[in-house]
């Protein structure tokens, strides 16, 4: 049973994958996403970062608001989406009409990080409309245990949600 002002998001898992264990080294990080089809016409984006020192940081407060207004821009991961293109943080069209949707990430080697996944709106220019965050303890190299995201609870701000380059 889904809560009121949340997104159904059940489905979305962060999967690590293996590589070598090197700071300029990525890992493919998937994320599955599932929709609640009453709020999917407001969802245009899915903007994903990655904070370090994630043991640091309060999830709930930064839940409340934009990313780009708590954190400065050094404390992101350099993320990698599976075309290629990388920056601190990677944003996702949402799926048509809510469908189910599966992202590629690259996330370093590492430990101690945040994820913080934002629901954007549709309109123009982008605002915020929630967010879900989890703590992700490590990165290794070979297997790692697949991390279960938070629902995206809904907190819509009118900040916007662009990080300085």
């Amino acid at each position: 049973m889904r809560r009121p002002g949340s997104l159904g998001m059940g489905l979305v898992a962060l999967v690590i994958g293996c590589g070598p264990d090197t700071g300029s080294d990525t890992l493919p990080v998937g994320l599955e996403v599932t929709l609640s089809r009453a709020v999917a016409s407001q969802v245009g984006a899915y903007q994903v970062s990655v904070l370090k020192d994630g043991t640091k940081r309060n999830c709930a407060e930064l839940q409340r608001t934009c990313l780009s207004t708590q954190v400065e821009p050094d404390a992101l991961l350099e993320l990698k989406d599976g075309n290629g293109k990388s920056g601190r943080t990677l944003r996702f069209p949402s799926a048509a009409g809510g469908a189910d949707m599966g992202l590629a990430v690259d996330v370093p080697v590492g430990r101690d990080y945040a994820v913080v996944i934002e629901a954007l709106t549709a309109d123009t220019p982008t605002r915020f409309l929630g967010s879900s965050c989890n703590y992700l303890r490590v990165v290794n190299v070979g297997q790692n245990a697949t991390l279960v995201a938070a629902p995206i609870e809904l907190n819509p701000q009118d900040c916007n949600p662009v990080f300085p380059r």
